[in-house]
This record gives C-alpha cells, sequence and structure tokens, in this order.
C-alpha cells in the first residue's frame, strides 16, 4: 500500500503572490527539511522559483501548462518519477478547483489550501468574474490580500470573503511587509436573543447557511421567516418543505435551500405560496431526508406576496 502524500495547494490569479510565498515556504528550515517535494507549476508568472536556496536535491519541479494534462496518471508518474514524498501545487486561477480534485490519485490527500490576491483588484475580480473567485475562496483556509494599501476597503473585501467562508483566516499584507489580521467582528444579522428571531430578506442565504452548518446550536430557537411553500407526494400530510432559492456565486449555481417542516394545517397552503412562517426550529429524523436533518415546527402561518428579490444572496 501507497503511503498518503500530503498536497498544498496555492491558489490565486497571475501576478497574486503565489510563487513569492512559495519560494519563501520553501527556503524555511521549519518547513522544508530535505523532504522530496515535487512542485507542479499550472501558470507560468513573471516571478520563478530559484531553487538554488532550497536543499539540495529536495525539491523538483515540473509545469503543467495544459488542463487536458491534469488527469492522475500524469500526477501520479510524476510523483513516482521522483519518489516524492508532498506535493506543492500553484494552480492556475482560471481552471476549476474540482479539475485539479478530480485529477488527483487516491494517494495524495490535501493538507492544506490557500489563497493569494491582489488587494488591489480583488473587489473588480470578484465583480467580473465571481464564479472563479468563490471556486478559489471556498475551500481556502486562508487567504492573503497582497498589495494592501491604506485606501484599500478592506471592510468590503472582508464582507465578501465571509460571504463565501466564514472559517478562513484572512491577511492583509502591506508593500513594506506588514501583515495585518483581519480581526474584525462578523456579527450575525439577527438578534439570536429575541423570544422570536426576525430575519429580514435580504438575510435568509446567511440565515440557511448558519443554521445548516451548525444546526444543533439553534435547536429550540423561534423564528419568523419568508419563505416559498413546497409540496410533493413525497412529503407527509402533515407538513411541507420551505425555503427559497439561493445563488451563491452565479445563476449556474442557484438552488433551492430549503428543509422539512412541519405543521397541521399543511393541506390547507397552496403550493409555491409565499408565506411568513414563525417556527422553532429542531433537529431529527424525517422520511424525506432518510436520516436526520433540519427541522421546522411550525406554529403559525401568514400567506404574504414574494419578496422584491425571490432569489436570495449573501450580498
Amino acid at each position: 500500500m501507497k503511503m498518503e502524500i500530503p498536497v498544498y495547494v496555492f491558489v490565486g490569479f497571475l501576478d497574486a503572490g503565489k510563487t513569492k510565498f512559495m519560494q519563501g515556504t520553501l527556503e524555511d528550515e521549519r518547513f522544508n527539511a530535505g523532504e522530496r517535494t515535487l512542485v507542479l507549476l499550472c501558470e507560468e508568472g513573471e516571478e520563478e522559483l530559484d531553487p538554488s536556496r532550497f536543499p539540495p536535491d529536495s525539491v523538483f519541479i515540473e509545469t503543467i501548462g495544459e488542463r487536458e494534462d491534469l488527469t492522475a496518471f500524469t500526477l501520479s508518474s510524476l510523483a513516482d518519477k521522483y519518489r516524492a514524498e508532498r506535493v506543492i501545487v500553484e494552480y492556475n486561477g482560471m481552471w476549476a478547483m474540482d479539475d485539479l480534485y478530480a485529477a488527483m490519485p487516491e494517494d495524495w490527500s490535501v493538507y492544506q489550501q490557500f489563497m493569494f490576491a491582489d488587494a488591489a483588484t480583488f473587489i473588480t475580480y470578484n465583480d467580473n468574474m465571481r464564479q472563479l473567485m468563490v471556486d478559489k475562496m471556498r475551500g481556502s483556509e486562508m487567504i492573503v490580500l497582497n498589495r494592501t494599501a491604506e485606501r484599500t476597503d478592506k471592510d468590503m473585501i472582508h464582507k465578501i470573503i465571509r460571504g463565501v467562508s466564514r472559517r478562513c483566516d484572512i491577511l492583509f499584507e502591506y508593500p513594506d511587509g506588514r501583515v495585518e489580521p483581519d480581526d474584525r467582528e462578523d456579527p450575525l444579522p439577527f438578534d439570536l436573543t429575541a423570544d422570536v428571531v426576525a430575519v429580514e430578506d435580504r438575510d435568509y442565504a446567511i440565515w440557511y447557511r448558519e443554521i445548516t452548518e451548525d444546526p444543533k446550536k439553534y435547536v429550540g430557537k423561534v423564528f419568523k421567516i419568508k419563505g416559498m411553500i413546497v409540496k410533493n407526494p413525497e412529503i407527509p400530510q402533515n407538513g411541507f418543505a420551505f425555503g427559497r432559492h439561493v445563488m451563491t456565486c452565479c445563476v449556474q449555481d442557484i438552488q433551492f435551500a430549503g428543509m422539512m417542516a412541519a405543521y397541521d394545517g399543511a393541506g390547507r397552503l397552496p403550493h409555491k405560496g409565499w408565506a411568513y412562517v414563525t417556527a422553532e426550529y429542531g433537529f431529527g429524523h424525517h422520511p424525506v431526508y432518510g436520516g436526520d436533518g433540519p427541522l421546522l415546527y411550525v406554529r403559525d402561518v401568514a400567506m404574504t406576496s414574494p419578496p422584491a428579490e425571490p432569489v436570495a444572496t449573501f450580498y
């Protein structure tokens, strides 16, 4: 049986600072004590790695210039060629992360993923290449904003990143080398201390993410929220699905984000009708899930009109 090969993935767009960070990491004896390291470069930038500064016979650099060459056979062959003990990937920002993960050999395991971005262009890239940006932010444990200036809109950058990931670390790096961790408080936009927690239309996506990422934290809370009632033959007569369509990054990824609701008066409710639902949140078994999942124990239903923006977003 092959030993597991740890993989470190550096993502971002051209000139975002990936190569500089990789150079420093491979020069650091705390990280590189001579382990046989395969470095895969999936794009060519202005800056290049300087192997002369690494321990001898420890770093082996290969270029994968075409996405079609990103295959399990190619990656496994390169690892075998150099008897690699670990792999570092400098990934092309224009390629989807799923292409990389689908191509990884079975004995490769991603240990860490880092994203690098130019603080001066981060917001513009997000506006114009939202899908690619979300793709890179979603799985990153740390996002580094290079070339941060005093005028950088760090609040907006924070909001964009936290709309995708609430768990990653955010670092702002200034041209003089100063590094500023993002320690901004990230309060939820609804009052969890209220007897009935009112969720505004604009906050549905955040609410849904919160209660599905850490469901047991919210058990027993009572929410009042607007959503769509969905009924079909698979749902028991005393219940319905309740939720809204949510768009994370683009039209192509719009999905219905909802959960099962229990209500004795469900038979009187119209399919695809919009309503304010007041319900206690729970977590438990439901036949539609085929196991445990989030549940709403409905106390009141008030039919209403659709929200101004039927598709919920994080922005």
